[in-house]
């Protein structure tokens, strides 16, 4: 009977904290609590200037002053809470036109944590705050600053006794009178009276059911709850949120602001996902020859990356119907993580080399690429990028310079090359180009100069320079549509005619840019056009029965870490640690003839020497 009771009993808290969970304005910045403040390297202003909606000071009364220290041993000269706290809340207030914040939106609450004496330190108080009129007088200024009385203080019977300057920090078995709920400005306690939770992961169902019944017992009051002695980490801000809590203790105001600043370039929901392709595996792992490699490259696709997409695609990509895995070590020749540079000419030359080479050797000489190689062999070879086509990784595969950024040298660079069909954007390195003979030489050499993938889409045979407008590489996100999809599907069904085979690299380079730029939704979105890619070359490899196809990254961007997810919902939620590229291993997945071969872990130099392989070319 008992455990039928709390069964019970627990399913109706997780429905009313459910309830009030959905009753909850989203969390930000200034729903955070910046405890024992007076500890940060600069008190008030650090949580301050991070936007914290409540700012906690200790306070001991000492020869009639109140100084701020967590023990009375701590006390220093001039720490006071007058001079520390009061008078700069004051001046930043009558300079924000008697608000808190230049954004009147937000709300500020100074917590004074009693240490001891209430009875003393109240009046010392009272009369200090008399001093600032309505800078912490709601009676004068619905803008106010709340004053917060927390540890030691009056019980609520003589809350009465003091001026309504001061409103007190509640505690959950409490019982209050509605005069003295009035006073009450928030219900706070200790997180180990309801879990041995640390933080990581989740709580247990158990626990989070006492959890959910104390903030809702608390917001059934019309008050806001609070926990103290909690981790402070961003998997534990998620929980508490998602909990209901209405404060969230932090004694990093920064990062607290910089997680809730961003949240909307860190978390991203998909409630439309695309149906994978499911492949027949016929010619996979087939030990035989394969006439033709589709290499597709996610620039900057980590793990993290691949598992948000597959997360936000409601857990299922069509990277996941791969059967041989495999992982590539990225290290450049002179350091320990890559650019697509060196990343791209390793795959491209079978050469590791430094960071920024195109096509070239550490050694500073030109390096055969995979595309002029197979050439040789009667192999036709397509590149294309939904980017920048003289950009480090599809240049890798047709130019040779000694920095990236030679765009122009790059673009002349394909004169020389024996690439067949190539698309991407940013004409102006081709049409205002130092060799003013650029474009009319590469006609000479049998190039079709096309501006539009509908014009592209209506060439049916020889070579192809397909120069699109920027807005044609914009985001996904901003509307670019499937361009490189319908790019690697028309250059399939142009050099599929080619009796001895093909080589086609086609790049999501986007994936990269949202990397860089800390961009989850960015990322994912690019994520998703690139799998959907990865589609058409499975299908067109169970098709023909001899295509091998190769998905990779050159690299990681941003140093991912998942947060939280829901593939129910597609929703992923994370965390960047940088801005560049790391140096982590990055997958290689293999479909078709020879696939089994990519299985392992070895340096990504070494994906050059499979591909030749899996041609089984006679020499």
């Amino acid at each position: 009977m008992v455990n039928k009771l709390w069964i019970n009993f627990v399913a109706l808290v997780i429905l009313l904290g459910l309830q009030s969970a959905s009753a909850q304005v989203k969390l930000d910045a200034n729903r955070g609590h910046s405890h024992n403040d007076y500890k940060q390297g600069i008190p008030l202003l650090t949580a301050y200037y991070a936007g914290m909606g409540s700012i906690e000071a200790d306070v001991f009364l000492k020869d009639g002053e109140l100084y701020v220290a967590h023990e009375v041993s701590e006390i220093k000269p001039g720490f006071t809470l007058k001079k520390i706290y009061l008078d700069p809340l004051a001046q930043r207030f009558k300079a924000n036109g008697n608000h808190p914040y230049a954004n009147t939106a937000l709300k500020l609450q100074l917590v004074v944590d009693v240490k001891e004496d209430y009875k003393h330190v109240l009046p010392v108080l009272l009369k200090e705050l008399e001093a600032y009129a309505e800078v912490f007088d709601a009676k004068k200024n619905a803008n106010a600053i709340k004053v917060v009385i927390s540890g030691d203080m009056p019980v609520p019977a003589d809350f009465k006794d003091y001026d309504e300057k001061l409103s007190f920090d509640g505690r959950p078995a409490t019982v209050y009178t509605d005069a003295q709920l009035a006073r009450v400005a928030m219900i706070s306690d200790d997180l180990k009276n309801h879990t041995v939770w640390n933080g990581k992961g989740n709580p247990t169902k158990t626990d989070e059911a006492k959890m959910k019944a104390a903030i809702t017992q608390a917001h059934r009051k019309g008050k806001p709850f609070r926990f103290w002695a909690t981790q402070d980490s961003p998997n534990t801000w998620i929980v508490l949120e998602r909990l209901g809590a209405d404060w969230i203790n932090t004694d990093n105001p920064n990062k607290l602001r910089d997680f809730y600043f961003h949240q909307d370039k860190l978390s991203y929901t998909n409630p439309s996902p695309y149906t994978p392709y499911t492949p027949t595996y016929k010619s996979d792992g087939a030990d035989k020859p394969a006439k033709n490699v589709i290499l597709l490259i996610g620039d900057g696709m980590g793990l993290a990356a691949i598992h948000a997409g597959l997360i936000a695609n409601h857990g299922d990509l069509n990277m996941a119907r791969f059967h041989a895995i495999g992982f590539s070590e990225t290290a450049a020749a002179d350091a320990g993580n890559t650019d697509s540079a060196a990343g791209g000419t390793a795959m491209a030359t079978g050469f590791k080399t430094n960071n920024r080479y195109i096509g070239m050797g550490p050694d500073d000489q030109k390096k055969t690429n995979l595309v002029d190689t197979l050439a040789g062999f009667g192999i036709k070879g397509g590149i294309i990028s939904s980017g920048d086509l003289t950009d480090a990784t599809p240049a890798a595969f047709y130019a040779h310079q000694l920095d990236r950024a030679f765009n122009g040298a790059i673009a002349n660079d394909l004169l020389t090359s024996k690439a067949e069909i190539l698309v991407g954007s940013n004409r102006k390195a081709f049409e205002q180009n130092k060799n003013t003979n650029l474009l009319p030489a590469l006609k000479s050499k049998g190039f079709q100069l096309s501006n539009q993938l509908s014009d592209f889409a209506k060439q049916n045979q020889g070579k192809q320079l397909v120069l699109l407008d920027d807005a044609a590489t914009r985001p996904v996100i901003k509307g670019r549509g499937d361009m490189l999809k319908q790019s690697l599907l028309h250059t399939i069904e142009m050099l599929t005619k080619n009796k001895r085979g093909f080589f086609i690299m086609a790049e999501g380079a986007q994936i990269d840019y949202g990397g860089h730029v800390n961009d989850l939704p960015y990322l994912v979105t690019e994520l998703h056009d690139f799998d959907r890619t990865i589609a058409e070359a499975l299908r067109f490899a169970d098709q023909d029965g001899e295509t091998l196809v190769i998905v990779t990254a050159d690299h990681e961007t941003g140093g991912l870490t998942l947060l939280d997810g829901a593939a129910e919902k597609g929703m992923v939620r994370g965390e960047f640690s940088t801005n560049d590229h790391t140096g982590i291993m990055v997958p290689v997945f293999a479909y078709g003839p020879g696939s089994q071969n990519f299985n392992g872990i070895y340096p990504n130099n070494q994906i050059f020497h499979k591909i030749i392989q899996a041609y089984r070319l006679a020499k």
